[in-house]
């Protein structure tokens, strides 16, 4: 029950068992267009560029800045967690000019503060995070592709860790490209990333086209533009891979298609918009139940994650005796935080296949119990009834 990864969906686990199949098997190109056609109500949206990345939803973030930015480009980050840190250390080592708009963590960025930071700084790319689980914080990105568009800027949003539980809306956004994770909110194992790519940043890197001379076809050109510098991060050379053409630019992960098929059907089984509901009703739940506890949850309500919630760790509470105590007594991790809320904070999920009133109500129950072990004093049983309540509401 931590910011993830989360215990996976048995369909999911299911369904990565199935025998391997070679990467030009007519079954498993189907597979292939199914992802396709699978994820693109999931990010909500009809780009034909919705595929995959093959590694950890950090190999997605990777790709997508790589394949848009040169060095030397001005990129301004939306920076309200450690996760647009992480995006200005990806940047930094491209070479690109980092413009950034920031806030103390526990804030999001007001939208007229984007619009002024891109009208002072002509950005080529402008980059945030949807859902930061280091905050617990979730930014508002309506209207923020019109914003880019009308200074000439693509767009890139991370959303790890929202995609499958908080509504995605790349069309409606307006964004360029968002990328995701399936160790999340969609209930699988860390190592395949879901992206879609409008048709507008298509063109921007397909102009950076450079095929490896040993996979080189007739009829693919090359583009004009400087070459990506990393050849697995090549997006160009992946979206050839998942068109028509099956350009052989990797093996591809079988197994991790399979899981990510799978979450992506079971999601789209259960429907987007009960998901989106369960996952309010977890966190919401959540909230309550620790705030009946005494507890201080952390961070702005009115842009609070609905599946990661931040709370404070009480003064004189040794807060990794109570992570021990849950593992240990109970089998439930929760998280721990970085940078400044480290030791100040715990982080508890809700999210995925644990996105559940039974498991919020059994961990609210258990830290009741190793906070009481610790001696803090606390009004007994009220935080289960409280989220049970709010469950309902």
């Amino acid at each position: 029950m931590g910011p993830g990864p989360v215990n996976a969906h048995p369909r999911v686990l299911r369904a990565m068992s199935a025998d391997l199949l070679g990467q030009f098997d007519p079954e498993m190109t189907g597979y292939m267009n199914q992802v396709m056609e699978l994820y693109r109500p999931v990010f909500g949206t009809e780009n034909r560029w919705t595929m995959l990345v093959d590694g950890t939803a950090r190999a997605a973030i990777e790709a997508s800045l790589i394949s848009l930015v040169t060095p030397g480009d001005t990129v301004l980050v939306v920076d309200f967690g450690r996760f647009g840190l992480l995006l200005q250390e990806i940047l930094q080592r491209i070479g690109a000019k980092i413009e950034v708009v920031s806030v103390p963590w526990g804030e999001v960025v007001p939208l007229d503060a984007v619009a002024a930071a891109i009208e002072r700084t002509g950005p080529k790319v402008v980059a945030t995070v949807h859902g930061d689980t280091s905050t617990t914080m979730a930014q508002p990105l309506e209207g923020l592709g019109d914003l880019c568009r009308a200074a000439g800027a693509l767009s890139y949003v991370d959303a790890t860790a929202t995609l499958g539980g908080m509504e995605i809306a790349a069309d409606r956004w307006g964004v360029d490209i968002v990328t995701g994770g399936l160790q999340k909110c969609l209930g699988g194992p860390s190592g395949s990333a879901p992206i879609t790519i409008s048709d507008r940043a298509a063109e921007h890197i397909f102009a950076r086209r450079h095929t490896e001379a040993g996979i080189r076809m007739a009829g693919l050109d090359d583009g004009s533009g400087p070459r990506i510098p990393s050849n697995y991060f090549d997006l160009a050379m992946i979206m050839d891979y998942w068109s028509e053409k099956r350009l052989n630019h990797h093996t591809e992960a079988t197994s991790m298609l399979y899981a990510a098929r799978e979450c992506a059907r079971v999601a789209l089984g259960e429907g987007l918009d009960a998901r989106f509901a369960r996952h309010a009703a977890a966190g919401r739940a959540m909230t309550v139940g620790l705030r009946a506890m005494g507890l201080t949850v952390f961070g702005d309500d009115a842009h609070r994650m609905t599946n990661v919630t931040g709370v404070h760790i009480p003064d004189g509470v040794d807060g990794e005796a109570v992570r021990s105590m849950m593992r240990e007594e109970f089998e439930i991790e929760i998280g721990t935080a970085f940078g400044p809320l480290q030791g100040r904070v715990w982080r508890i999920g809700a999210m995925g296949y644990n996105a559940m009133k039974h498991k919020v109500l059994i961990t609210l129950g258990a830290l009741e119990a190793c906070l009481r072990r610790e001696g803090f004093s606390l009004p007994a049983g009220e935080a289960v009834e409280a989220a049970m309540t709010a469950w309902e509401a």
